[in-house]
C-alpha cells in the first residue's frame, strides 16, 4: 500500500497570490493552505454578539474589534490565521508583504467549537504567543455560558484567569477595562439540554 502523497508547500508569496483570488478563506500553517469551514448558528451569534458589545464599549478608547475576515499574520514565514475576534488599541500595523494582514492584535478571540477546540486551546495558541503585541487571549464556548481566559505577565510568562461561568457572570478584559455581561454576549443562543444523569 502505497502512502497518501503529502501536498506540497507554498510560499507564503504563493498563499497570499491564491488567497487574494480564492473564493473562501484558508489559513496557512508550515507552508500548508486550510480552507475554513462553515460555523454553526450559536458560534456566529457568539461572535457577533461579542463584536458589537466590544465595538459599542471601545468607542473613544482607542481600541477597535477585527471580525473572522481579518487576516493576522503571526511571523514572516506565517503562520497567516483569521480569528474569530481580534482586538487592537492604537494604531493598527500591517504585514510589509501583505497590507492586508494585520500583526499587531492586543487581544484575540476564539469561539470554541468540537472541532476546533483542541486546535484553539494548544497549537493555535502557542502559535500565537509569537505576536509581540499579543496580550490576552479569550475562548468563549458556543454551548454553555463559560469563558476562559489567559494573560501575559511582564516576564512572558501566560497565566489562566479565573473562568466567567453561567448566565450572571461578567467577562471582565485585563488589558483592557472592559466588561461584558455573559447575557450579552450569548443573545439569542440556545443550549443543548444538560444530559441526564443515569440512575
Amino acid at each position: 500500500m502505497s502512502a497518501a502523497p503529502k501536498p506540497t508547500k507554498l510560499t507564503v508569496a504563493e498563499y497570499l497570490t491564491r488567497e487574494r483570488a480564492a473564493d473562501r478563506k484558508s489559513e496557512f500553517v508550515d507552508g500548508v493552505m486550510y480552507a475554513m469551514a462553515g460555523a454553526s448558528p450559536a458560534h456566529n451569534k457568539v461572535k457577533d454578539n461579542l463584536i458589537v458589545e466590544l465595538g459599542t464599549r471601545f468607542k473613544g478608547t482607542g481600541c477597535r474589534t477585527f471580525s473572522s475576515d481579518q487576516r493576522v499574520r503571526v511571523a514572516p514565514a506565517g503562520p497567516y490565521y483569521y480569528p474569530d475576534i481580534a482586538v487592537v488599541c492604537g494604531p493598527e500595523e500591517y504585514d510589509d508583504a501583505d497590507p492586508d494582514s494585520l500583526v499587531n492584535p492586543l487581544i484575540l478571540v476564539e469561539v470554541l467549537s468540537d472541532s476546533t477546540e483542541r486546535y484553539d486551546r494548544r497549537f493555535k495558541f502557542r502559535q500565537y504567543q509569537r505576536i509581540a503585541a499579543f496580550r490576552e487571549y479569550v475562548l468563549v464556548a458556543q454551548d454553555e455560558p463559560f469563558v476562559e481566559r489567559w494573560v501575559r505577565q511582564p516576564d512572558g510568562a501566560w497565566l489562566p484567569q479565573p473562568p466567567a461561568v453561567g448566565p450572571d457572570a461578567v467577562l471582565a478584559l485585563s488589558t483592557v477595562p472592559v466588561s461584558v455581561p455573559l447575557t450579552d454576549v450569548y443573545a439569542g443562543v440556545t443550549f443543548p439540554p444538560e444530559p441526564s444523569a443515569s440512575t
